[in-house]
């Protein structure tokens, strides 16, 4: 579970610019309108489906691959949840679908067990193990990983999520700033601005949780990516106490003052650049608190439709 990045992560720093096209807009130009109008059911639902497992498709002649893990007992006219989840730089696809020796408890982050059976799963892989994301290449994989689903399966376009640790956190980050009108809510880990950030003006719901003693991506790089949400979503700029050196705990703080629906909660804990703290423990993602934490956010009942 402890993952050695740092050295592997400075090789693929670097500026980098978020282009591509957005998706054709899935709501009301009221921010506030998701929040009273029913699903949004996406062109797959009632069609025959695509089951489990990797998929190929061709983004602006390049062949990119994801993963995605269909729920049991899948219903075509039952309209999903769509959950995203970035790999760490050196990581992949793979290492996010099987959750590594935690198995099927750490799988995406933990939300494949938080979840149940009530979301579609995806795990991209980013071109050389990384994010960089140049000329907005993996936005607009974004983008194209979203058509391709959503024309085969029954999703609620305005319940699409993503989430990522370290440089699959600054994907997200990079997925928040382009496409926060295509997503209800992202979840932010131990990140840094290493992707990009096009656009950047618009709400998100945000959820934002990194170690005090990051020596790879410092805790500071954390706080500014919040920030850019907490004014976003006009959030009161409250003062966010950090976890106590050596006290091997967490705190969280939920920002007050948000705009209905674009929440902004952020979680500090006593610990480096780890994706799965436990309080008092060795990390784990069978035990940590962070999934639990994600998944509670996500399905509060104000960024329900």
């Amino acid at each position: 579970m402890i993952f050695n990045l740092k050295s592997t992560l400075l090789g693929f720093l670097g500026a980098s610019t978020v282009l591509g096209s957005a998706l054709p807009p899935v709501s009301s130009n009221n921010a506030n309108s998701v929040l009273v109008e029913r699903a949004n059911p996406s062109p797959g639902c009632g069609k025959n489906p695509f089951g489990s497992g990797v998929r190929n498709i061709n983004v602006n002649g390049k062949n990119r691959q994801f993963i995605v893990r269909v729920p049991n007992n899948y219903d075509r006219n039952k309209h999903y949840k769509l959950i995203f989840a970035f790999h760490w730089v050196g990581g992949s696809m793979n290492d996010i679908s099987n959750g590594g020796t935690d198995r099927e408890l750490w799988s995406y982050y933990g939300l494949q067990r938080q979840a149940g059976e009530s979301a579609i799963l995806v795990a991209p892989n980013g071109l050389n193990a990384g994010w960089a994301n140049n000329g907005g290449e993996d936005v607009a994989f974004v983008d194209a990983m979203i058509r391709d689903i959503e024309s085969n399966l029954c999703v609620d376009q305005r319940q699409r999520f993503a989430l990522g640790f370290s440089y699959g956190g600054s994907m997200t980050y990079a997925v928040a700033c382009a496409r926060a009108k295509d997503f209800r809510a992202v979840a932010v880990l131990g990140a840094g601005q290493l992707s990009g950030c096009s656009g950047g003006n618009d709400p998100v719901a945000y959820i934002g949780i990194h170690g005090i003693n990051d020596g790879t991506l410092n805790i500071g790089g954390g706080k500014g990516l919040r920030d850019r949400f907490v004014r976003n979503n006009g959030c009161q700029n409250t003062d966010a106490p950090d976890a106590g050196r050596g006290s091997g705990r967490h705190v969280k703080t939920v920002y007050q003052g948000c705009r209905t629906g674009y929440p902004v909660t952020w979680i500090s804990f006593d610990g480096g650049h780890i994706p799965a703290p436990v309080d008092n423990g060795p990390e784990s993602g069978a035990r940590s608190y962070v999934p639990g934490e994600i998944w509670s956010f996500f399905t509060q009942p104000q960024l329900q439709s």
